[in-house]
């Protein structure tokens, strides 16, 4: 599955789950350049069947409903939804 790379400063890998047309994914992405987190992301909606298909299993992993924004952080923490006070708490105002 190809993602695509936001450079920021290295706050641990963090892996965003969004949708093109989701209002709070963008502002999601938004937020973490505010904060120049380095990021990777994928549109899920913009996936092939197949690589679409693998997206969902890894979300369901940490977010069985598969709601959007699905962040994973560190392979140890996910973020479901716009949470910005969470956020900036994580990653510094």
């Amino acid at each position: 599955m190809e993602t695509k790379h936001i450079y920021g400063d290295d706050r641990g890998k963090v892996m965003l789950y969004a949708l093109s047309t989701c209002v709070w994914c963008k502002k999601t992405k938004e937020l973490l350049q505010q904060l120049h987190v380095g990021f990777d992301y994928v549109d899920v909606d913009h996936l092939g069947e197949r690589e679409r298909q693998q997206a969902m299993d890894e979300i369901k992993k940490w977010n069985p409903p598969c709601s959007f924004p699905s962040m994973i952080i560190d392979n140890s923490q996910c973020i479901v939804g716009f949470k910005e006070q969470q956020l900036r708490e994580r990653f510094g105002s």
